[in-house]
């Protein structure tokens, strides 16, 4: 049975569906999971350890001996993300309260919004962009997780969480990042860990929620994929177009909300209780921003390839975006491009 071939056929399916099947134990048999021992320990309540470990791996693939514009793009990606997401929540906020605009709360923009597909992104970039591109998936990786959306929620006065508990939330990430750059075979073996762990990570998520909660939150989880989209999609495409002068479709690329994400609710409620009601709401809008952003980012980077290069052409600008008769994956992403599920 080609089970995962299937999975991955869906966008972040490796793990969307375990997160499915975990909902759907949890609604129609929720005392199964209950018997405790490793049973429990794994699918149950292993939530904080599979996140914390998923960090420590992620913090592994990302190198401190990059190239100059490796670095620069993607620091660049990585805080036009980071602030336009947290300029969004601070507005909800402002203008809605922590209820939000349409059951949209700050946790659940803030949260998708600031984290992307690294799996998308090299995708993208190895189709429409350079070596480089591809290289700055690396930096990209620190959004992954909690961290920044417990600073912005922090730095907004939304949340109160004590420094330990920032600190904490990154400390897995880097010590992985120590030891990556330290030992590349380590990198490697610990680079496959984002392989292995995502679909555990989403069972556990999934035995914590109820298919009613998710259905309530169907048409806001639509449209935080949309906002997604077209914040760090569309927007972000003119902002980094700007600061390299020239028309980039790779601005577009982090337009995306990574599975991952699905885990920062219940993270940020781990440090501060005061979120632990918007918790199942918010991680189900964050699974159907994954779906949605998967399939519309890139669909927009095409369009915006197209158009770029058109523009480029036109303003007499030497442009490194692949003809379509070129295009290809000949430039494949690093050793993340296989995280189908992130």
């Amino acid at each position: 049975m080609r089970i995962l071939a299937t999975m991955k056929r869906f966008p972040a399916g490796v793990m969307v569906i375990p997160l499915l099947l975990g909902c759907a134990m949890n609604t129609f048999f929720p005392n199964a999971l209950t018997i405790g021992g490793f049973t429990s320990g794994l699918f149950k309540n292993g939530v904080p350890t599979l996140i914390g470990l998923f960090l420590f791996c992620s913090g592994a693939t990302i190198d401190v001996k990059m190239a100059g514009s490796t670095m620069w793009k993607g620091v660049v990606l990585t805080a036009l993300k980071f602030f336009i997401g947290f300029g969004l929540g601070l507005l909800l906020n402002a203008l809605f309260g922590e209820a939000g605009f349409l059951g949209l709360a700050p946790l659940a923009v803030i949260g998708a919004v600031t984290n992307s597909n690294g799996v998308i992104y090299a995708t993208l970039a190895g189709e429409f962009g350079d070596e480089t591109d591809v290289g700055a998936t690396s930096i990209l990786a620190l959004n992954d997780g909690p961290f920044f959306t417990m600073i912005a929620l922090g730095a907004s006065g939304m949340g109160n969480f004590p420094i330990t508990d920032i600190i904490a939330s990154i400390i897995p990430m880097v010590i992985g990042f120590i030891i990556g750059n330290l030992d590349h075979e380590w990198r490697k073996i610990l680079a496959t860990g984002m392989i292995l762990l995502p679909p555990f990570n989403g069972f556990a998520l999934g035995a914590g929620m109820n298919f009613n909660n998710i259905l309530r939150a169907g048409v806001s989880g639509i449209l935080l994929g949309l906002l997604t989209v077209l914040a760090t999609g569309l927007l972000t495409f003119f902002l980094y177009s700007a600061l390299r002068k020239k028309a980039d479709p790779m601005g577009a690329a982090i337009g995306t909300t990574a599975g991952v994400a699905t885990t920062t609710p219940t993270a940020v409620a781990m440090a501060d209780p005061s979120f632990q009601p918007q918790v199942e709401t918010a991680t189900a809008q964050t699974a159907a921003a994954v779906v949605i952003t998967a399939v519309l980012c890139p669909l927009l980077v095409s369009w915006l390839a197209k158009v770029s290069r058109k523009w480029n052409e036109a303003h007499g600008i030497v442009t490194d975006i692949p003809a379509p008769e070129q295009e290809s994956c000949e430039t494949q992403p690093a050793a993340t491009a296989d995280l189908d599920s992130l």
